[in-house]
């Protein structure tokens, strides 16, 4: 890579190539190690273009602190989830403005702490039932048995109802959803899309198949009672600041079931693959866990009361989704003139602010590729060489956009860790790849279940 200043960069310095669409190509074929060395070689904010689109790397916390807190305003939704609409539609995720700030206003109380408890014993009861359908020594493809865990989880705190005559469906339509994420940066990607290309037609046909099951559960719930489910409670919602206006639209409700369908399966069943990884090769760090069960569940199962006693298990996955952070990337477009750090940024320059990088960057974290549940723990020894800032760690994004779900997330990711942590162990069978795209995947994880 050489340095390059431009007009337009104002002086910040970036990976460029006499070649056009040389910085594309190397993130297309590792998007990872692209933001990594960029980072290294350039620094906390480096310059690079994708087509015609000016592109900024900020990487230090306290600037990714500014773009998504102090200066939110003079930003908006990056291009991968503005390119999200054709799927989500005008969700909670991709909306803007007053929109996002109502919509937001609306659904927060349905993740309150409260009405996440209601949703445990469903957490708990198909961990349970997972967990009762291995055999001893079978050989698991485990990104996939955790894609079908909490696709049943989203499915019946969502639905309340069971999904699974939907379940293939699904599955190969959201699998195919988020493959196409991998294509959303590609310059002038709107024109093509609507060719009979194979990718552009699994799309349009897994968002078909999609609505028809979100469509028709809202269908039976404005006809029938309320279920208690996310859909019956987004049928219910209103606005706080103006309880007397009609509720959400059969659309805006199709929106929002989308972007919690696709959210709360896909982030979720990958964090927990990862840390099943990371446990099967850190058997220290899985004894202690065995213990620390032992010692807080005496044999029952867990319930949500325990959450907060689980402290070494939420230490667990706080690790993995510090190495592996199923949001590994995010996305701010300027909407107005601003600057970081001395640097002027032009309207509509995009700014990108990877968790994967800082998340490893060792200012923060001492030996950052280490597993090591420790730093979570509270009368630790200093586990960072400086004092760590708040934005070194954002697995969930942060500001007003932080992801509404982080609750739900948590609690269900400590209860299944938990329950099935209790009965069974995994032996690595593979080397897993990791797969970044619109969340980090592991991909080819192969375990074999031992009992415990």
């Amino acid at each position: 890579m050489t340095i390059t200043l431009t007009s337009e960069s104002k002086g910040v310095p970036g990976p460029s190539s006499w070649l056009p669409g040389a910085s594309f190509l190397r993130f297309r074929r590792d998007p990872l190690k692209f933001f990594t060395d960029t980072h290294r070689e350039f620094g906390d904010i480096a310059r690079f273009t994708f087509g015609p689109q000016e592109i900024l790397l900020v990487s230090h916390p306290d600037w990714i602190e500014d773009v998504l807190v102090t200066s939110a305003k003079k930003f908006q939704k990056g291009v991968a989830l503005q390119r999200a609409k054709r799927l989500l539609g005008e969700g909670l995720l991709t909306a803007e403005g007053q929109a996002h700030l109502k919509q937001r206003r609306t659904i927060q109380p349905l993740f309150h702490r409260q009405q996440v408890q209601r949703f445990a014993g469903a957490m708990v009861t198909h961990a349970l039932r997972w967990r009762e359908s291995i055999a001893p020594n079978e050989t698991i493809d485990m990104t996939a048995q955790m894609a079908a865990l909490t696709l049943a989880i989203v499915g019946e705190t969502l639905f309340s109802s069971n999904v699974q005559a939907d379940a293939d469906d699904v599955r190969q339509a959201l699998s195919a959803a988020v493959q196409s994420f991998g294509i959303a940066f590609l310059p002038g990607i709107e024109y093509f899309e609507k060719l009979p290309l194979p990718m552009f037609v699994r799309v349009r046909k897994a968002r078909e198949r999609l609505d028809r099951v979100i469509h028709r559960v809202i269908e039976e719930r404005r006809s029938g009672e309320d279920t208690g489910d996310l859909v019956s409670m987004l049928l219910a919602a209103r606005d706080p600041e103006n309880p007397d206006a009609p509720g959400m639209s059969d659309q805006q409700i199709r929106d929002e079931a989308m972007t919690i369908f696709l959210a709360g399966h896909e982030t979720t069943a990958n964090a927990m693959a990862w840390t099943w990884h990371l446990l099967g090769k850190a058997r220290a760090v899985e004894t202690r866990l065995h213990e620390e069960l032992a010692r807080v569940l005496d044999g029952r199962t867990p319930t949500v009361e325990d959450v907060p006693r689980l402290e070494y298990t939420r230490a667990i996955i706080a690790e993995s989704m510090r190495l592996y952070p199923p949001a590994w990337t995010m996305g701010r477009k300027a909407i107005e003139a601003h600057s970081i750090a001395g640097h002027p940024i032009t309207r509509g320059t995009l700014v990108i602010m990877s968790q994967w990088v800082v998340h490893h960057d060792p200012r923060w974290w001492l030996d950052p590729e280490r597993f090591s549940p420790d730093r979570w723990l509270r009368n630790m020894p200093a586990v960072a060489l400086t004092p760590r800032p708040k934005y070194a760690y954002f697995p969930f994004g942060g500001g007003s956009r932080i992801c509404i779900g982080e609750s739900f997330a948590w609690t269900e990711a400590i209860l299944l860790l938990a329950t099935i942590a209790q009965r069974w162990t995994f032996a690595p069978m593979s080397i897993p790849e990791i797969e970044p795209r619109i969340t980090l995947r592991p991909k080819h994880l192969q375990m074999q279940a031992v009992p415990r």
